[in-house]
């Protein structure tokens, strides 16, 4: 009796594993973008959404749920329907950054699964033209001068452009006033109209403005130059090697969905990612990702905890 029972429970498992491996997806997949609609995360939501779903053959829906870094947005997917149907665009702060420091009711490691990374973007110190300065030791020296009263603007605590001027504050040796805004464009709004002194953002969103001249790059955040901004030197040029940031996104699933789904998502992913116009649709913004796929995307987030977690303890970031 228990052999029969046992035997026709595996062979309905089978034929239930086998229905989501031969039908999934059958319906729209939901991408829960954690952030603000218009930002770099919504873009690089986008820009995939389209060449994932024909990938899929199925409808690609995003949908934006922002608030604390984040955070609530991650957990409303981890702690949801666990189908493959919803995923999330996991950033550095809800992926990396808060769960170094705080306690959360997700776990990386254990509740997500990556698929790839989709977006990875530098860092650009910019400050206001009025300054009169030309380089970043030029800038630090005016931080020197002006100690608490220099400013600094982010799109909060807590988000890359604020730990960016905490170590460009901690390897240059300067205290400055931090103002943390709900946005990089907010931040960048008050930078053009001079109530700040400087920001950190994305190449991508700054780059328009240096051009006009409305504000002053003095250096990335990267290993070597943007091709957005070729003229504007790293910040290792400018003799701040440790001050290295990135912007990144890449998609995630909860880690309880069912196997069969995990592998088409992953493959979807994959060559979505290899997909030569999506491609094409990255470099307009002066982005190339090099690891492609789940197990490079999924050694990326190691490499950022393990660099970021120690660092964020130095600093003595809480969110």
């Amino acid at each position: 009796m228990n052999a029969r029972w046992f035997l026709a429970t595996f062979c309905l498992l089978a034929t239930a594993t086998a229905a989501v491996a031969n039908d999934f997806p059958s319906r729209p997949i939901r991408l829960v973008v954690p952030f603000s609609a218009g930002g770099p995360t919504d873009t690089a939501a986008r820009l995939i959404a389209e060449p994932l779903q024909r990938q899929l053959n199925q409808p690609v829906i995003i949908e934006n749920r922002p608030g604390a870094s984040g955070v609530p947005g991650t957990e409303s997917v981890v702690q949801g329907e666990n189908d493959g149907y919803t995923l999330v665009v996991g950033g550095i702060a809800p992926i990396v950054l808060v769960p170094a420091v705080k306690k959360l009711r997700y776990d990386v490691e254990k509740d997500l699964v990556p698929l790839g990374l989709i977006w990875l973007s530098p860092q650009v110190l910019a400050i206001r033209p009025s300054l009169g300065l030309d380089t970043v030791a030029a800038f630090v020296d005016y931080a020197k001068k002006n100690p608490g009263t220099a400013t600094v603007g982010s799109a909060g605590v807590g988000t890359v452009t604020h730990l960016a001027n905490e170590l460009l504050q901690h390897e240059a040796g300067i205290k400055m006033l931090h103002v943390p805004y709900r946005s990089t464009s907010n931040s960048l709004t008050d930078l053009i109209g001079g109530q700040i002194d400087s920001i950190f953002g994305d190449v991508v969103i700054l780059r328009p403005h240096v051009e006009a001249g409305s504000i002053k790059a003095l250096a990335v955040t990267s290993d070597r130059r943007s091709p957005l901004l070729p003229d504007v030197p790293t910040m290792a040029e400018a003799g701040l090697p440790d001050v290295r940031t990135a912007v990144w996104y890449g998609l995630l699933a909860p880690a309880r969905t069912p196997a069969p789904a995990l592998e088409r998502l992953k493959a979807a992913v994959r060559d979505t990612q290899n997909d030569p116009a999506y491609k094409a649709s990255l470099l307009k913004y002066g982005i190339e990702i090099e690891g492609v796929g789940s197990e490079a995307f999924a050694e990326y987030i190691k490499s950022e905890t393990d660099r970021w977690t120690p660092i964020l303890k130095a600093i003595g970031v809480t969110f």
